[in-house]
């Protein structure tokens, strides 16, 4: 059971290390200009299909991984500079169905090119076995995840917290018309950050592909979690963002590895069948609403 747990709980901070990079860029975004981006599921999606493709064609998943990373990033900017700009002045509705329009547009886009059947995508060979930790086996790809995200905070905490450009994004999150008064052209840090995160939305969906499905709609489901990280740990705070992340990883990753095990215990197996996934899946949604009634500002806003 111990082994099981420590198991689990590794496996739960490898995907809230990868809810983190989907939702560092959110964040920031919504924190930032005050826009809600539905597409950033998408941004997640092409990513992983861009990765698998380029993977494919060159044999090599660090290939894949930096063209995925690249060619999002340079989408976004596109989109950013081409239609999400002229939405920063209208009202919220208006963002939710623009954006949601770019999801089912992107949808279409990805069944034309690729096919409506999913992608393969291996990880790198020498990863693709286990390794022995803590007495048991614990595949060596997860943990070359939990290593990436870890870097990848650390890079944004030292970016966001001792860097001029932090400066200007801590400065935009906190206050943007003082930001403007004071010099900063805040349009462009936004384009900026948008291509920075629609470069580790697609890093997420790049390193994940070999553990999910890189198929068509991928990006909902998730960009679903990644809301409920941002609300969890604070609109427009990084800090939050990777707290908030690391709480529903584990608590979503342990809720449907134990609960049904637990409820098995204690009622009728193919009770504890049904009602264990059901209630694992709703967990998360009990931990945002506990911490929203603790503190409705979420764990770390950025302007506390």
């Amino acid at each position: 059971m111990t082994q099981l747990v420590l198991e689990q709980l590794l496996n739960g901070l490898q995907f809230g290390l990868m809810l983190f990079l989907i939702a560092s860029g959110l964040t920031l975004v919504f924190g930032i200009m005050d826009m809600i981006n539905l597409s950033h599921g998408s941004l997640y999606m092409g990513g992983a299909y861009l990765g698998a493709a380029a993977a494919q064609a060159s044999g090599s998943f660090v290939i894949g991984l930096c063209a995925a990373m690249l060619g999002m990033a340079v989408i976004g900017i596109v989109l950013e500079l081409l239609l999400l700009r002229r939405l920063y002045l209208r009202d919220h509705l208006a963002q939710v169905l623009a954006t949601f329009a770019l999801i089912l547009i992107a949808n279409d886009l990805v069944r034309m090119i690729w096919g409506p059947q999913p992608l393969m995508l291996n990880p790198p060979a020498a990863l693709a076995g286990p390794v022995e930790l803590f007495g048991f086996s614990y595949p060596a790809y997860r943990l070359l995840i939990i290593a990436i995200g870890l870097a990848v905070a650390l890079l944004l905490y030292l970016l966001v917290s001792h860097t001029r450009v932090g400066m200007w994004v801590r400065a935009g999150a906190a206050n943007r018309t003082m930001a403007e008064c004071m010099g900063v052209d805040v349009r462009w840090l936004f384009t900026g950050l948008f291509a920075l995160g629609a470069a580790l939305a697609a890093a997420a969906g790049t390193l994940l592909g070999p553990l999910l499905a890189v198929q068509v709609g991928m990006g909902e489901n998730i960009l679903i979690l990644a809301f409920v990280v941002i609300v969890i740990g604070g609109i427009g705070s990084i800090r939050g963002a990777l707290v908030g992340a690391l709480l529903v990883g584990v608590v979503d990753t342990l809720g449907r590895a134990l609960l049904p095990t637990l409820l098995r215990a204690v009622s009728a197996p193919e009770v504890a069948g049904h009602l264990g996934p059901a209630l694992a899946s709703i967990m998360i949604y009990l931990l945002m609403a506990a911490i929203l009634f603790w503190r409705p500002q979420g764990l770390f806003p950025a302007r506390a």
